[in-house]
Parts: structure tokens; sequence; C-alpha cells
């Protein structure tokens, strides 16, 4: 009797996932911890952007086959060590209380969030067992499981810290163009998918066959040449921005008008030049000009120097209200368009649940006097018929703040801040890092002006054409070159948000019926 042939066995039945951990417990957590600070070293200041991947590639392994518990200890190791490193510029004045305090939040967030990657790693290899499920269907999921926990964080608790989104790892990188076509969580998402990828590649041994390595070879060439989403040349702008390098530090010593003196000083070299527009960082006004007559009159005197309007900062007073606010002063001695910062900071210009954290730390709650409340009209001016956009500070890591100005018809961005409280540290490199991703994503020219720096200006590429170093005074003034149009990153970004935050979910709870009934 013959016996009739064996077919061999296809590689994804061969391999088919059991749902045990990749590692044991005791290594992922090492591997947990390696993972976060590889991810740490992609961000500035050491700006690696490559350890992203490996970084990415570490976390997942951790997660494969792990159960919820597991993977809430496996999250919280990564998110300790990645967070404490990545804002440890929080505790340059205030100590160790808040560094702890928001490392801890962010590495317990990440904890739960991750949770969902470890249960699409345990259900969808089973749901869908093919190539096609494990090479495009798992990664896909696990990639939109990554953005919802990165819009969970930074939207909850309070308005969230959207610090730490992956996307913003690649403002240097050949990879950056794409956040003009899918926005920055689109951008986060394809850095997944393409990792998680490779991953099920390696676990499958596609090498053992050729041709299934075409979709992953193909996806890494159509990420690595794709060049930026177009816009539209409409002419340019002649803006200065002065860095006044004034004790505009929450504990600096300072005299009376000394941070406008500063940055009066430091505009010297422009009076005289040919200025559209002359921009000041957040903070560059020692009182409120609409109050103090005093410092109204020396912005007024300035602006007809210049011969040009001036785009000034300060903490403003309306009624029972604080506002952080920017304005366009006028020769004139008026500034009829304001913008107030949409996202004061919580715990730094105002503390939510006051009672609660005052009668836990009353002497850090006790520095923060004066309570911002948040702004609600457009972050835009128009300068003689040009708009400019607006973010102020930590706005600039807001998508809606963003995407509003732009769509409101925004032709250059201008980002002002202050990172006197941060001086020596990596946090005004890292917002640099994330303007620049903004000049990207949208197409703009961005002005990125600091009181103590550092402070730029940034092509619609992302290339500089402008700086001037931190803890130095001084001015910039160029040629900026204004851009019309919208990218599909803008008008997209929002709604493909939306799709991976509930696709993803949704197709984890499907794959999780589909598992249950092929059992």
């Amino acid at each position: 009797m013959r016996r009739m042939p064996i077919p061999a066995a296809d590689p994804v039945h061969r391999l088919r996932p059991r749902p045990r951990p990749l590692l044991p417990l005791w290594l992922a957590v090492l591997v947990a911890a390696l993972a976060g600070f590889l991810m740490d070293l992609a961000y500035p200041a050491a700006s690696v952007w490559w350890l992203a991947f490996p970084a990415i590639a570490l976390l997942l392994l951790t997660l494969i086959g792990r159960r919820a518990g597991g993977a809430l200890l496996v999250g919280l190791v990564y998110g300790g060590v990645f967070f404490l490193l990545l804002v440890s510029w929080t505790s340059r004045y205030l100590g160790v209380i808040p560094w702890a305090a928001l490392a801890s939040v962010e590495a317990g967030l990440t904890a739960v969030a991750v949770i969902p990657i470890a249960l699409a790693y345990r259900w969808l290899p089973r749901a869908f067992p093919g190539v096609t499920g494990r090479l495009v269907v798992l990664p896909a999921v696990v990639a939109a499981l990554w953005v919802g926990r990165e819009l969970f964080l930074g939207s909850w608790p309070y308005t969230g810290f959207p610090w730490a989104r992956l996307g913003m790892t690649q403002s240097e990188s050949p990879l950056a163009a794409l956040s003009s076509w899918v926005g920055v969580s689109g951008l986060s998402f394809l850095m997944v998918f393409a990792t998680a990828m490779l991953i099920e590649s390696v676990r499958l041994r596609l090498w053992q066959r050729p041709l299934r390595l075409i979709v992953p070879a193909a996806l890494v060439l159509v990420l690595l040449v794709t060049p930026a989403f177009p816009t539209a040349t409409a002419g340019t702008m002649r803006i200065g921005a002065v860095q006044g390098n004034g004790p505009t530090g929450y504990f600096d010593e300072r005299e009376p008008y000394s941070v406008i003196q500063a940055q009066v000083d430091a505009t010297e070299p422009l009076i005289g030049q040919d200025v559209d527009l002359l921009v000041w960082p957040e903070g560059g006004l020692d009182y409120d000009p609409f109050q103090d007559a005093s410092l109204a009159r020396r912005m007024t005197m300035l602006t007809t120097r210049i011969d040009a309007p001036l785009l000034a900062n300060a903490a403003t007073a309306r009624g029972d209200e604080y506002f952080n606010t920017s304005m366009l002063w006028t020769q004139d001695g008026t500034a009829e368009q304001t913008h107030d910062k949409r996202y004061p900071v919580p715990f730094g210009e105002y503390v939510p649940d006051r009672e609660f954290y005052n009668a836990i730390v009353p002497d850090l709650i006790g520095l923060i006097g004066r309570e911002y409340s948040h702004g609600t009209n457009p972050p835009l001016i128009d300068v003689d018929g040009v708009l400019v956009g607006l973010a102020i500070c930590f706005d600039v890591i807001y998508d809606d703040v963003i995407a509003e100005g732009v769509h409101g018809g925004a032709q250059v961005l201008v980002f002002q801040t202050n990172n006197a409280d941060f001086r020596g540290t990596d946090e005004n490199l890292q917002q640099l890092a994330f303007a620049r991703m903004r000049a990207i994503e949208t197409g703009r020219s961005v002005v990125n002006i600091s009181t103590v720096g550092t402070s730029q200006i940034i092509q619609p590429d992302g290339t500089t054409v402008a700086s001037l170093n931190a803890d130095e005074a001084g001015a910039m003034l160029e040629d900026v070159e204004l851009r019309s149009g919208l990218t599909a990153g803008v008008v997209l970004g929002p709604w493909l948000q939306q799709l991976l935050l509930w696709g993803g979910l949704g197709a984890l709870l499907f794959g999780w019926w589909r598992a249950r009934r092929r059992r």
C-alpha cells in the first residue's frame, strides 16, 4: 500500500501561536525597562529617532501572549522608566514631587492602556490564523490600539498630556513627511504597524517563503520615500522674533519692568529694518498692558519706532478671571486682536480640585496663586491681510489648536513660549521638535520664539533658517515663506484618529468573539 505524501506545513499553521507569553515575566520586566530607556533616547535632547523602532518592538515582544495582570506590570515598568526620564525637567525648580507625580500618573495610565494590546496578541491570531491575519490584521489592530493609548493619555485626566506621542520622535527623520498625509497620530500608527508586521514576519519565518516578504518590504519603502503633501506658496512676510533672555522664571528675582526692558534691548538691532511683524515670546511683558499705562506706553513707543505691530504676551485680567493672552499691539496704542491660551497647564497655571490637592501638598499648591481660565477665542490674528496662526507654549501639542488656526486660513504659524523655568533641561528642545513637526504636518512656516531659547524659524519642510541659542539674548529677522492650502494630515488627521480609536477597540472585540466561536 502506497502512502500519500504529506504536504509541507504552512508556516502559519506550523507556528500557530499559543496563548502564552513569549517571554517569562521576569525577563519581560527587564525588556520593558530597556524599551522605556530606548524610547526616551528617541526624543530630544538625544533625538536618536530610529531608536523608537527597537523600543516599540521590545515593548510588543513583552506583551505577546501575556494576560492582563502581566501586561499591567510590564506596562507600568515601561511607562515608569520612560516618563521618569522624558519629563525629568519638571523637577528643575519644584523638586521631586511634581516629577514623580506626573511620571507615576502617566505610567499608571500606560499600564492600563497596554492591556488591550496584550489581549489582541492573545485573541486575534486565533480569530484570524492565516497569513493575512497575522501579517496585516494583527499589526493593524495593535497599531490602532497604540494610537488609542496615545489619545487616552493626551485627553485625560483634566486636559491630558499629549507630550509623548510616538510620531513626534520623527521630526528630523525621513518619515516626518508622512505626518502631512496622515497627521501625527497616523504617523504613530504607521510606525507601530510596520514594527508589528516585522515581528510577525520573523515569527512566521517568512524568509523561508521570500514572496511573502514583498508586503513588509514594500511598506518600508513607501514609508521612506513618500514626499510631503504639497501646499501652495503665497508670498512672504518679514518677521522679527526677539528672545530677551530676561528674568521670566517663576523664581527669578526681577526689578520692575525688567522683563520688557530685556525684550526692548534685544529688539534694538531691528530698529530701522523693514519689519512686517515683531514677535515677542510668552511672558515677554511684566504686567497686564491693559491695566498698566506705563507698560502700554513703552509698547506703543516701540511699535512706532519699528513701524510694525507687536505680537506680545502677558497675563491679563477680565473681571474675576485671568488669562494667558497674546495680543497684537499696534502703533495707535491698542490691541483689538487677542488670543487666550486654550489649555492652561494643570498644576502649573491652575489647580484643578484645589481643595483636595491642597490638603496633600499645601506648600506646592500654595505657590500657584493665580487660576488661569481656558481661552475660547480663535488662535488667529490678521496682520495686513495675512492670517497668522497662534499657539501659546504647551498648546503646540494639542492638535485642535493647530488645526483651528490652519483651517481658519493661517498662512504662517507663530508659537510663543516661556521656558525659563526649565533652563538647562531637555524641555525646550522637546517642545522645539514638536514645533518642527507642526511645520511639516501643516505645510506652514513656524516661528518658535522663547523667552530664553532655543528659538528658531522653521520652513514648511522642517529645515531651520534662523536660530537663537539658549540663555542668550538676540533677534531673528527673516522673510518667512507664506503657504496656503490644507494638507491631508490636517484635513484627515482628526477623522483618522477616531477611526483608529474606535476601529481598534471594535476589531479587538470582534476578534474576541470570533476566537471564541472558532474554539
